[in-house]
């Protein structure tokens, strides 16, 4: 832009400061100074042409810095806003993490006590049913003999003792689930059962179930009931048979697993450390969530009326926590199930299995105290015994006990009681009779678990322990055992 003289002379007389601006070519733009009359010059105190516009007014660049600062800010606001937002996400997930872990906790904790109550319920009842099964086995094992291979009462009396077999299986099932059955410790490798099993299992699960076992080369030594582990693996087996009723595949696998804390927290009641896994999987019908929380609950199944007593799964489930381990059951309808036992591992080194006695008779002529508080029960004890040819001192407390004892003037080998008995237990009873006869053997009945715990740490030889129920034949295999030492 060129302004002529006259406009210029125009211009100065303007009592005002004046500026002419040329806009940039550039959009947006603000222009260069091409004239300032001397009043303008004035105000700014310098030379304006050839200069920005930003520069011809005082104040303008704090403006534009301010606005620049104003920018800055609010690109720092929506910096850290867009950075809490990200954290507060990530704060809300991981609270519903935790608030997830928690339900399930919760659950399980919820769970657990459940199978607690259920626990010493059966327990109790188990118990209870142990000298009554111990009564009417006792009865029909005597009878038995007395007829002859055609007697139909032979059959009938055969008949009792098969249904009280039977129930001593069942009451033995409900001890198990309750955590109180007898179980005899000891250091195991479970690649070595599982594959003795293999042909067992093959033949229960049938041909058209393909059958895969995979060991861990390295598996480590676990410290359970050999007899309690078989039972773990059939019951698994037959309940994943069953629930592929048109065939599948069966997958047992055993390797070295980690219970860490992660798990340890997920999973309520974990020992953490070592283990070793055995997992059984099958391709069957699957399970729904409601279903999975009641398959541990002795006397549930959803197999057909008469199908199945409901208590397979529920000794898995009291095998297992006995053990020291944990069992869980992951499974969808339509997609399989998959069960996981987790056993701890020991440093313990492997022992070879003591040897049963081998007396070839259980008769014997020793004289033998018996203590037991149920009349029945002590009454078929002593006619078992001295069926043998024993002689039988019985007694009905540890009192009466002690004074048939004190009274007696000859030797008595062996004394057999009961543990828990009113007035003074079996225990007590042992330590004040051990006194006065040192070397009388002891052999202690009861159909608690503790009990045969308590026996077992005391780590005293001459002291062993009869599970309740039990046979004539066991009973007396048993005090012929302890009587020999």
């Amino acid at each position: 832009m060129i302004l002529d003289s006259v406009t210029r002379s125009m211009l100065e007389a303007i009592p005002l400061g004046v500026i002419v601006v040329e806009p940039d070519d550039a959009e947006g733009g603000e222009g260069r100074i091409v004239f300032a009359n001397q009043r303008a010059i004035g105000l700014v105190g310098r030379e304006l042409v050839g200069r920005p516009l930003v520069e011809a007014v005082p104040g303008n660049t704090e403006g534009r810095r301010a606005e620049e600062a104003l920018r800055t800010s609010y690109s720092e606001l929506e910096r850290r806003v867009a950075d809490r937002t990200a954290a507060l996400e990530r704060e809300i997930v991981e609270r519903r993490r935790v608030e997830e872990a928690l339900r399930r906790v919760q659950e399980q904790l919820l769970q657990a006590q459940k199978m607690e109550t259920l626990g010493r319920l059966a327990g109790g009842v188990a118990h209870d049913f142990s000298n009554l099964l111990t009564i009417v086995l006792s009865y029909a094992s005597l009878l038995l003999p007395t007829f002859g291979p055609n007697d139909r009462r032979r059959d009938y009396v055969d008949e009792v003792k098969r249904a009280g077999e039977r129930g001593a299986a069942l009451t033995q099932q409900l001890l198990a689930f309750s955590r109180q059955q007898v179980m005899e410790r000891r250091v195991l490798d479970l690649a070595h059962i599982v594959r003795e099993m293999d042909a067992m299992i093959r033949r229960l699960v049938g041909e058209d179930v393909t059958v895969e076992a995979i060991i861990a080369p390295d598996l480590g030594r676990i410290k359970a009931d050999a007899g309690s582990i078989e039972q773990v693996i059939l019951n698994l087996v037959i309940n994943a048979r069953d629930a592929m009723p048109v065939g599948g595949k069966l997958t047992i696998e055993a390797k070295n697993a980690e219970f860490d804390e992660t798990y340890g927290r997920e999973h309520l009641g974990g020992v953490l450390g070592p283990q070793v896994l055995l997992a059984i999987t099958d391709t069957g019908v699957g399970m729904d969530k409601a279903t999975q929380q009641r398959i541990f609950e002795p006397f549930f199944t959803t197999k057909p009326k008469g199908k199945g007593t409901g208590l397979g799964l529920a000794t898995v489930f009291g095998i297992v926590t006995q053990a020291g381990g944990n069992i869980w059951v992951y499974s969808e309808p339509g997609k399989g199930t998959t069960f996981k036992v987790y056993l701890p591992c020991t440093d313990e080194v492997e022992e070879p299995e003591g040897s049963r006695s081998t007396a070839s008779s259980l008769q014997g002529t020793e004289t033998i105290l018996v203590a037991e508080d149920e009349e029945q029960l002590r009454t078929a004890v002593r006619r078992a015994l001295e069926r043998q040819g024993f002689s039988v001192l019985t007694a009905s407390s540890g009192y009466e006990a002690l004074e048939l004892c004190e009274g007696h003037a000859g030797k008595i080998a062996l004394l057999l009681t009961d543990m828990v008995m009113p007035g003074m237990s079996g225990r007590e009873l042992v330590e004040r009779l051990v006194s006065l006869r040192p070397s009388l053997k002891v052999l202690y009945m009861s159909g608690y678990t503790e009990n045969a715990i308590a026996i077992r740490d005391a780590g005293e030889p001459r002291m062993a322990f009869l599970p309740k129920p039990f046979t004539p034949e066991s009973l007396l295999r048993k005090v012929r055992e302890t009587i020999d030492g």
